[in-house]
């Protein structure tokens, strides 16, 4: 007979290259689609796309969907919907801007730009958007109304509260410190990104490994040595690349030139500073690494996607699935507002227009990104993707000369085209 080892190390049977790297082939084809749209975008602008510049712009102003877009998952996923969320971030960000200009100068006395100012109003804001959406959620989940129809009295309800807090008018400018969390004026600079980018990959390697070793542990079968070298090497390529991109563009010198005046200097000769990585990417990533470990890690996570795979199995397993509803929306209200902090941060002001068509944006991300309208699956990192194709397509147009009309008409077509690839999809792989 045939002598085995033993003790050699489970690995995995001869497979694809990319079944061997254990690559989602749907994420793999989002980021090939994504590479096409950026190359042909680049192509079709003379080369101005691909810009550190375009790029820096991109990033920042596709967070405050993307955010928004990692609560819609669990909404999805548990078979309801919100229209309300670009109406709910107008009012969160009504509500922030209010409190900093009227509210603590007024009645608690704290004059503009004071140390506690920021603070205070994201504190107030974060609670208003939470209990708008458990109260949304307390529709649904308790008095049994329709999401659909809830988040649609929402999106009405809450941009005229938003209006009619402000008188319609732009309430701005916002504290100093509270305007670093919209991107472009809060930065980490060449040196603070390179170190973020340096703790990133080692984070990202770190799982890897750790991966591996509980894989290991268990006895289960893993990737051969050099499967593991190579997706070590596109996170460390990716993430040290998007840094060095980042670093690439430069603080206009005009804009250099006012900050040592108002500080009482005289800029050097040939001084040059970098933008880096924004603050508001800092946010990003902060919640994405959270509402991940939260679907991923946590009790509320399974009982989320069993709520969304059979919502009568789960109630009968014991799963109290209306106050789950209360949570999922009240998390949904929370990370509006934060979402109202980038907005409102990144124009300097609250505008009477912030945040309209959100609601679509931020459903065709997380869709396009892989959550199922029938509910159970989805992922976080899927939806940001959705998010940062979506803002590509429309910012590739802008540039382009394509006009606003067409630009909808275009969106709404790959929309439709999303879920219908998707569709034959889960068909194709039995509804994996």
């Amino acid at each position: 007979m045939p002598q085995h080892d033993t003790n050699a190390l489970p690995t995995a049977q001869k497979r694809g290259f990319f079944q061997t790297l254990e690559i989602d082939l749907r994420l793999l084809g989002m980021v090939g689609a994504f590479v096409i749209l950026c190359i042909g975008f680049d192509f079709a602008t003379g080369g101005r796309f691909l810009t550190p510049r375009n790029i820096f712009n991109l990033t920042i102003q596709t967070v405050s969907v993307a955010i928004m877009a990692t609560g819609m998952v669990f909404v999805i996923v548990t078979r309801h919907i919100d229209l309300s969320v670009g109406a709910l971030l107008a009012t969160c960000s009504a509500i922030m801007a209010m409190t900093q200009t009227q509210f603590l100068p007024q009645v608690l006395g704290l004059g503009f730009d004071h140390a506690l100012t920021p603070w205070i109003t994201i504190v107030i804001g974060v609670i208003a958007g939470t209990a708008i959406g458990a109260f949304h959620g307390f529709l649904v989940g308790y008095l049994t109304i329709p999401a659909f129809i809830v988040t649609l009295g929402g999106l009405l309800v809450w941009r005229n509260v938003a209006w009619y807090m402000t008188s319609g008018k732009t309430i701005g400018p916002l504290d100093t410190t509270f305007q670093k969390f919209g991107g472009i004026n809060g930065t980490l600079g060449a040196s603070g990104s390179w170190i973020v980018g340096a703790l990133a990959t080692a984070a990202a390697l770190f799982g890897l490994l750790n991966a591996r070793r509980n894989k290991l542990k268990h006895g289960f079968a893993v990737k051969p040595l050099w499967a593991e070298y190579v997706l070590g090497g596109i996170a460390a390529s990716a993430i040290l690349g998007f840094v060095a991109t980042l670093n690439a563009y430069d603080v206009p010198t005009r804009k250099l030139q006012r900050l040592f005046d108002a500080r009482g200097e005289v800029m050097p000769e040939g001084f040059t500073q970098s933008y880096g990585i924004p603050i508001s990417v800092l946010v990003l990533i902060a919640i994405a690494i959270g509402m991940t470990i939260l679907a991923r890690r946590t009790r509320l996570g399974r009982y989320i996607f069993a709520t969304g795979g059979n919502p009568d199995a789960a109630e009968l397993s014991g799963i109290n699935t209306r106050l789950l509803t209360v949570k999922i929306f009240a998390l949904m209200g929370a990370l509006c507002a934060i979402s109202a902090i980038v907005a409102s941060a990144r124009l300097t002001n609250h505008s009477n227009d912030i945040g309209t068509l959100d609601e679509l944006r931020v459903i065709a991300a997380a869709v396009i990104g892989g959550t199922a309208l029938a509910g159970g699956v989805g992922t976080i990192h899927g939806a940001i993707l959705g998010a940062l194709i979506m803002q590509s397509l429309q910012s590739g147009m802008a540039m382009v000369g394509v006009d606003a009309p067409l630009q909808n008409i275009v969106v709404g077509a790959v929309l439709v085209l999303a879920v219908l690839i998707d569709i034959i999809y889960r068909k194709r792989t039995g509804g994996a």
